[in-house]
């Protein structure tokens, strides 16, 4: 497929293309199609097929130029990639031969200031991926202070997520705090940063963000989907941003690359087989090049698995974090 329009680079693109390794006839999953950078690059092997996913109205409707030249073969589905399974029963799919995902915010959410992403663009606190939902400005009024220390230390690792909190509680009562500037001075009065360190309000900001969006819970369940819809031999590509998505990347994909273990106690309990084969023993991560073009790759990381012929291993329960509908009704 060619064209002359200039082609959004993926952070570890290459990688994790060839890692997906896809072939002609392919039918594959974009779980995250953004700027559909990933969707490009399957595209270039003839014969291809891509579903891209976005929550993020503005990423599916820039894809509709990318979907006129794919000559059909790129379908774009407005959702949440946690739905990967019930989109390709929607779409007539059974099976996949190929899913990847960048998990996080994109860059083109984060540069754009209206959507409340960045605390470094002057916009209203909103900070959803799509377009439905509480803001983070409504969870910042509404959250009780204990449960907002909770979400800024859980979900942005922020040791001094009680400060802040406490700080943000008692400015709400003199005004609403409806900016990302007004929420970052806020931060900034409690949490101090040297010269080279992270800004104070980065960690607040994540995990607000993650919050928002149930970022962590829609991963979760997205790795779920994903070993539900792919086929034997086919393979799962995964690039995070921070240790938290790593982290639950890391442990999917050792939980499932092991026999579940059994108990002497209970012999007549069938060990559930190994339903991936791991393929990066260690995380690929960017080179200098990419990190020198790119300064927000820096942290990225992709592990990648091989689907094996064994059954899906049944869905674990979610963790016991504070939950978006739970904090906004105030329960």
């Amino acid at each position: 497929m060619t064209s002359a329009a200039p082609r959004h680079i993926s952070v570890l693109g290459r990688e994790a293309v060839e890692m997906l390794n896809p072939r002609a006839g392919g039918i594959y999953i974009d779980a995250t199609f953004g700027a559909g950078g990933y969707s490009r690059a399957i595209l270039d092997t003839p014969g291809t097929r891509v579903i891209g996913i976005d929550r993020d109205r503005s990423a599916i409707t820039g894809g509709f130029d990318l979907v006129d030249r794919s000559g059909g073969r790129l379908t774009l589905v407005e959702d949440r990639f946690s739905n990967l399974a019930e989109i390709c029963d929607g779409q007539g799919v059974e099976a996949v031969d190929g899913i990847v995902m960048d998990v996080g915010v994109s860059s083109m959410q984060l540069d754009q200031a209206d959507r409340g992403f960045s605390f470094r663009l002057g916009g209203p606190l909103d900070m959803r991926m799509g377009h439905d939902g509480p803001t983070a400005a409504d969870v910042v009024a509404r959250a009780s202070e204990a449960d907002l220390a909770n979400i800024i230390y859980i979900f942005g690792e922020e040791r001094h997520s009680r400060g802040v909190a406490r700080a943000i509680v008692a400015a709400r009562k003199e005004a609403p705090i409806t900016t990302t500037q007004a929420l970052a001075d806020i931060i900034g009065k409690v949490v101090r940063s040297k010269p080279n360190e992270i800004h104070p309000a980065t960690r607040t900001f994540q995990a607000l963000r993650i919050f928002v969006n149930e970022e962590l819970d829609e991963l979760h369940l997205a790795l779920a989907s994903a070993e539900r819809v792919l086929k034997p031999g086919g393979r799962l590509v995964v690039v995070s941003f921070h240790s938290l998505e790593d982290r639950i990347v890391k442990d999917f994909l050792n939980q499932r690359s092991k026999a579940a273990g059994g108990s002497r106690h209970l012999p007549e309990v069938a060990q559930a087989a190994p339903s991936f084969q791991i393929l990066t023993k260690r995380p690929v991560t960017p080179g200098d090049a990419e990190v020198s073009a790119n300064p927000r790759a820096r942290s990225a990381k992709l592990r990648a698995a091989e689907r094996t012929a064994a059954p899906a291993h049944a869905a674990g329960s979610l963790p016991a974090w504070p939950v978006l509908a739970d904090v906004m009704r105030g329960g």
